[in-house]
C-alpha cells in the first residue's frame, strides 16, 4: 500500500513525452520565405510571415491552389502548417506546398542544433527540409 502513490507517480506523463516547442519564426530551407508557427486554437499553426525570394514569373499570390477561388490571395499569411499536435517526440499536422498546391501529412521536430526538421510525405515516401531560426 505504501507504494502506491509512487507507482500513480511513475504512471503519469512526464516533459520527455512532449515534443520541444516549435513556436516562432522559421527561414525556408530555400530561403524563400519566413513561416511564423503560433498556437491556433488547440494547436499549432505555421504562416507566411515574409516572402524573401519569389520563383521566377511568380504573381505573390497563391495561384496553384486548388480552391480557385483562393488563387488570387497574397502568399503572405497563407497556411503553410495547419493542425499541429504534439505527438510525444515530434509536432504532427499537414504542410501545403504552394509550387504545386498541394497538402501532404507532415511530421515536424526540433533539432539538437535548434534547427526544425520538416517533413512532408505521400504514404510513406517524405521529402525532408531543415528551416533555421529567423532573425
Amino acid at each position: 500500500m505504501r507504494y502506491l502513490p509512487l507507482l500513480a507517480l511513475l504512471m503519469l506523463p512526464g516533459a520527455a513525452d512532449a515534443a520541444m516547442p516549435i513556436t516562432g519564426r522559421w527561414l525556408t530551407e530555400d530561403g524563400k520565405a519566413v513561416i511564423a508557427i503560433a498556437p491556433c486554437g488547440g494547436q499549432l499553426c505555421g504562416r507566411v510571415e515574409r516572402v524573401l525570394k519569389a520563383p521566377p514569373g511568380a504573381t505573390g499570390r497563391d495561384s496553384n491552389n486548388p480552391d480557385a477561388a483562393l488563387r488570387s490571395r497574397p502568399m503572405v499569411g497563407v497556411p503553410i502548417l495547419s493542425a499541429f499536435a504534439d505527438a510525444g517526440a515530434d509536432w504532427r499536422g499537414r504542410i501545403y506546398n504552394p509550387e504545386d498546391g498541394k497538402s501532404y501529412k507532415s511530421i515536424v521536430s526540433r533539432e539538437r542544433d535548434g534547427s526544425l526538421k520538416v517533413k512532408g510525405c505521400i504514404s510513406f515516401f517524405c521529402k525532408t527540409q531543415r528551416w533555421t531560426r529567423a532573425g
